[in-house]
């Protein structure tokens, strides 16, 4: 993320944020601090994988645009406690009025760095890619998946208009080919791409399977990736050795029931993606403090 062009959306978030938390004013600092310059600098208190610095910084330059900031870390560094992340330069109520925001977005969007990382780590050399999903907070996917990649992951689809997962309850409304069938006719609409932005053949297609009888008739659909949900290692092994024996092209997710005690076993079934819940709805925050200095 580049602290220099950082997305409008997030701007207007970050002065939502600000508005929820000061209000028509912090009244402590007004009361009780001199308006006048100070330096500060946010310090790392536990370990961490960093991510959010420049929305961090954002916030104290939406309350203030001559604040010098001076930064001494980047996202996707590992940091320790008792590493200083940024330093600032400015008035000392714009900063100590910005302080709660700031740390939020940088504990928040780093915790989600950490435990992908933890999760990334894991893995190593299985091959298996660590991914996101939708199950993140409103407003903040975005900067939540930017945390993801941050840590080392990779994102799923962002949203519902940039790629197509046929679930449970879509085939329990027919079946997997009938609902195949439609969804490409859709793509196949003149207005598919005037709507969405890209061609209807662009459009990548993942079908969930939970028995190797819906594997093979989504692969013979002509689907290439498939999502292998809530199974035992022991039925993820034996369902990849099925798939890979039906076509080599396919790409094999697994998601449900991971935690960083089986992630390994799940990546070593030969699977390509292990997407993860928990990544962005459960991660613990980070911790942070910002100390004035002089």
């Amino acid at each position: 993320m580049d602290a220099n062009a950082i997305d409008e959306v997030i701007l207007r978030q970050i002065e939502v944020a600000l508005m929820e938390d000061v209000g028509p004013g912090d009244i402590t600092t007004r009361a009780a601090i001199k308006d006048g310059p100070i330096k500060a600098r946010i310090i790392a208190k536990s370990a961490a994988c960093l991510a959010g610095l420049p929305v961090t910084n954002a916030v104290f330059q939406t309350l203030d645009k001559t604040i010098k900031i001076r930064d001494l870390k980047k996202d996707g560094d590992r940091v320790s406690p008792g590493d200083v992340i940024a330093e600032y330069d400015g008035n000392a109520r714009v900063i100590l009025t910005g302080e709660r925001t700031a740390l939020n977005y940088l504990g928040h969007l780093s915790g989600i760095a950490t435990l992908t990382a933890k999760f990334v780590g894991m893995v190593e050399g299985t091959g298996a890619m660590i991914l996101d999903t939708r199950k993140t907070t409103p407003g903040l996917r975005y900067l939540e998946k930017y945390a993801v990649t941050c840590g080392g992951g990779a994102n799923h689809r962002f949203g519902l208009y940039d790629m197509v997962l046929i679930k449970d309850n879509h085939i329990a409304c027919g079946s997997i080919t009938k609902a195949v069938k439609k969804v490409k006719a859709f793509a196949a609409g003149e207005e598919f791409e005037k709507n969405y932005g890209y061609p209807g053949n662009k459009l990548t297609i993942e079908i969930e399977v939970v028995n190797e009888a819906q594997l093979k008739e989504a692969v013979a659909c002509g689907v290439t990736r498939l999502l292998l949900d809530n199974q035992s290692p022991e039925q993820l092994a034996s369902l990849v050795k099925a798939a890979r024996s039906l076509a080599d092209n396919l790409k094999l997710e697994a998601s449900g029931n991971v935690s960083l005690e089986t992630v390994r076993q799940i990546a070593e079934t030969g699977i390509d993606y292990i997407s993860i819940g928990a990544l962005t709805h459960s991660a613990p925050s980070s911790d942070f403090s910002l100390n004035i200095i002089s």
